[in-house]
């Protein structure tokens, strides 16, 4: 994942704050405890909102540990880790290290590939451990490749493959709540995978590379659209979640879906504005 579920912190109560705060902190520590410094090195946030979610759907007790950091040497950070934080973190390194297959295979950075490498036995691991995710995971994957490779410009398809791929992450296990979480992760990543390319396109453009909004970008409604198409994946997913009967951190999961996930659109927006003014 790419980073863009996360909170909108100026919305948050401070407690609130200081309780993602140490969710985000305890997967970091897990990842650590597990993968080492590597594991470490592929923490992202978007991790961090399921971990709530999961916690609160099935309330699953936390425990607080407080430990020093690379980022925090000094002062003990408050870390919250549960039954679902080790499973949260597995997820984030398997999803890390096909990542860095794809980068590798697609751009041949050799950066990618050194951390390949360096994460595969681990994320080998994994695999056998979830089956069904790896199996999901590599056979959306390889679509996605297909079609970026096809320079596909049907954005419901290729979004669609890392929409599976997170549907398939958000089932935790296999139970009554399984085809509602299908659907928020389904809608979730198809999310992040047109937003990711939103970000991106005007770059794309300039070195020649693939983009799946090429086409939609000649369009004069091109920012409209994409912005129903956010609004509409968002919508959905957001009315899912409305079903599960999660009390534990609502505050703090409807702050990420209604408004976190809008930080980094707001950025971009932000910046167009301003190379807008530039230019004139």
């Amino acid at each position: 994942m790419f980073g863009y579920i996360t909170i909108c912190k100026p919305e948050l109560k401070i407690k609130d704050f200081e309780k993602y705060r140490g969710y985000y902190c305890g997967l970091c520590q897990e990842l650590k405890e597990r993968y080492g410094l590597g594991g470490q090195m592929t923490l992202t946030y978007d991790m961090t909102f399921l971990i709530l979610l999961l916690t609160s759907l099935y309330e699953m007790e936390t425990e607080e540990e407080r430990h020093h950091c690379r980022v925090h040497p000094v002062k003990r950070q408050r870390m919250l880790r549960g039954p679902v934080t080790a499973y949260a973190a597995d997820m984030n390194l398997l999803l890390a290290w096909y990542h860095l297959k794809d980068d590798w295979a697609d751009e041949r950075k050799v950066s990618s590939l050194a951390a390949e490498r360096l994460l595969k036995k681990k994320a080998g691991r994994i695999a056998e451990k979830y089956r069904r995710q790896a199996r999901v995971f590599e056979a959306a994957l390889g679509e996605l490749s297909r079609l970026e490779k096809e320079r596909s410009t049907d954005i419901d398809r290729t979004a669609g493959c890392f929409g599976r791929l997170m549907e398939e992450l958000f089932v935790y296990k296999k139970d009554v709540w399984e085809p509602t979480l299908r659907r928020i992760g389904f809608f979730m990543g198809k999310f992040i995978y047109i937003m990711d390319a939103y970000e991106d396109l005007e770059e794309d453009l300039k070195k020649k590379c693939y983009n799946p909004l090429r086409e939609l970008y000649k369009r004069e409604d091109y920012e409209q659209r994409v912005g129903d198409i956010l609004c509409m994946m968002m919508g959905e997913c957001s009315a899912e979640f409305e079903k599960l009967p999660c009390l534990a951190d609502i505050d703090i999961l409807r702050n990420i879906l209604y408004d976190g996930v809008w930080n980094r659109y707001r950025l971009v927006q932000k910046k167009k504005q301003e190379d807008k003014k530039e230019d004139e």
